[in-house]
């Protein structure tokens, strides 16, 4: 059985993805759009003016974790809340790597620092809506 995170995004997930695909590395699996859909399944056909572009799936693979997004459709997006998508870098250097980029433009809600239960920790939440947490366990 695996877990995999599932993101929804207020119509800018294509930009998101291509922020953690040059942050995460990895590889894009797949990526759908509204548009591509056909005719009768799942809608398909009755795409909002404008969606045609934006992303219906889209999975990104990072090692042995894919992370999985898509636009919600018009008046169904709502903000993320109750959890977080949790990276763990093995040293502090790409752990602050990656807090930083992810940091550009979002908030901090706990500034990535030594803790009592890592060498480093941080909390954010991206400018695209997303929460995250980095996390190195042990120093190097």
């Amino acid at each position: 059985m695996e877990f995999n995170p599932y993101l929804g995004f207020n119509g800018n997930c294509a930009e998101a993805f291509e922020l953690y695909h040059r942050v995460l590395g990895g590889s894009i699996t797949g990526r759908h759009t509204f548009g591509e859909m056909p005719p009768g399944e799942d809608g398909g056909g009755q795409v909002p003016p404008g969606w045609e572009d934006k992303i219906m799936h889209i999975s990104l693979q990072v090692g042995n974790v894919t992370l999985m997004g898509s636009d919600a459709p018009p008046g169904m997006y709502a903000q993320p809340q109750g959890f977080h998508v949790s990276i763990h870098p093995t040293d502090a250097a790409e752990g602050s790597r990656i807090f930083s980029a992810l940091a550009e433009g979002g908030q901090i809600t706990m500034p990535y620092q030594e803790t009592f239960w890592a060498h480093r920790f941080g909390m954010l939440v991206d400018r695209f809506g997303t929460p995250w947490m980095v996390n190195v366990d042990t120093q190097e």
